[in-house]
């Protein structure tokens, strides 16, 4: 019979996400992480591998609790146009709303690890891309609803308004102040026409 972990396994990798998070990848060793788990190093090892492993994971984790869950839910929320406006908002009110600037776990990730390694690039550089069709499928909505100019042109547009993501995240980590971050996503916004009221 197999034996059960003695642990809560989506608690301890919520904590290996916030300690990575707070940290760096290479800042972040192993004993740091099995500390901040709350479990031994050879549990580490037997359940998530390597800290690379873990770090995969923790990316994944991550994911699916912030930027999967909150396109889900703005999508189920809103309109198409309405649900891009509220993305944009709400990064910002969770960049300005962070006391520690930690910025954006993956686009951490982007800038720190990615260039190093080709594979984390590659994972790193998915989820980035869950973003953008995010932003492509609600600007091809929105153009169908005669919510947008229909001479927006969805490919070009959702790979701006990840830029501009990714220029805010990265601002907020410098210390911007809301009104900042609030004039990079305002050309954003007139191109879709505007905010809507």
């Amino acid at each position: 019979m197999a034996r059960l972990k003695a642990f809560d396994e989506d608690r301890v990798l919520d904590q290996a996400v916030d300690c990575f998070w707070a940290r760096g990848y290479e800042a972040t060793s192993v004993r740091d992480l099995a500390e901040a788990m709350g479990i031994g190093g050879a549990s580490l090892y037997n359940t998530y591998g390597d800290k690379r492993a873990l770090f995969t994971r923790s990316l994944e984790r991550y994911a699916n609790r912030s930027m999967r869950e909150r396109i889900a839910r703005l999508e189920s929320e809103n309109r198409p146009k309405e649900a891009i406006e509220a993305f944009l908002a709400e990064i910002i009110d969770r960049s300005i709303g962070d006391p520690d600037r930690k910025g954006c776990m993956l686009v951490n990730s982007a800038l720190d690890v990615a260039p190093h390694d080709a594979a984390i690039g590659k994972v790193v550089a998915g989820y980035l891309d869950e973003i953008r069709a995010f932003f492509r499928r609600n600007i091809e909505a929105a153009r169908k609803a005669n919510q947008v100019p229909r001479s927006l042109d969805p490919e070009a547009t959702s790979g701006h308004l990840l830029g501009v993501l990714l220029g805010i995240r990265v601002l907020a980590r410098t210390g911007a102040r809301r009104r900042l971050l609030e004039s990079v996503a305002q050309p954003a916004l007139d191109l879709l026409g505007g905010k809507s009221r």
